[in-house]
């Protein structure tokens, strides 16, 4: 054997296969944005499955409310009625009977709409609260405690735990 021959040097390192390992470099490569690009869809799907779920709920939750509160303006409506039997009431009148039959009534409209849901704010001796009372009079006085309600002059109502319409009082200021 000739070793003459440089084709057939035995000393000299073997030719590099360097096509199949940037093949492989390349498939890694792709195997890894692959990867990358299905772990982004699925957080995607997640994320748009959570969103879905939210604003189901969220729809569930106005549909239950709006049921729930779908008598509020009616009720809100019938308040003055109300307001004008509670007035009518406090007028003597002579005929007993058209009184009886006014105070049945009332009794029955405010039983209806208590059924409803409707509830009176006791005002008269409690102390105020802007949150459920509007003070249209004010009264320097120390004959009660400091910001005491001296006179309802329109009954206020809640509706289901919400507040429907604040109670109109006179309000006790103590003097300076």
């Amino acid at each position: 054997m000739d070793m003459s021959n440089p084709a057939i040097d035995a000393t000299a390192d073997p030719p590099e296969p360097s096509a199949p390992a940037a093949a492989v470099e390349e498939l890694i490569g792709e195997r890894d944005r692959l990867l990358a690009e299905k772990n982004d869809l699925n957080d995607r799907l997640l994320r748009r499955q959570a969103d879905f779920d939210n604003f189901r709920r969220r729809a569930e939750r106005e549909k239950a409310d709006v049921l729930e509160y779908a008598n509020t303006e009616t009720v809100r409506a019938l308040l003055p009625i109300l307001d004008d039997f509670e007035r009518a009431l406090k007028v003597e009148s002579a005929d007993k009977e058209y009184v009886r039959g006014m105070e049945l009534i009332y009794t029955r409209l405010g039983e209806s709409l208590k059924k409803l849901g409707l509830e009176p704010i006791i005002s008269k001796d409690q102390n105020f609260d802007p949150h459920v009372h509007h003070a249209v009079e004010m009264v320097e006085t120390q004959d009660v405690p400091d910001h005491t309600i001296l006179e309802e002059y329109q009954r206020g109502y809640n509706f289901k735990g919400r507040l429907l319409r604040p109670a109109m009082v006179k309000v006790a200021v103590a003097k300076k």
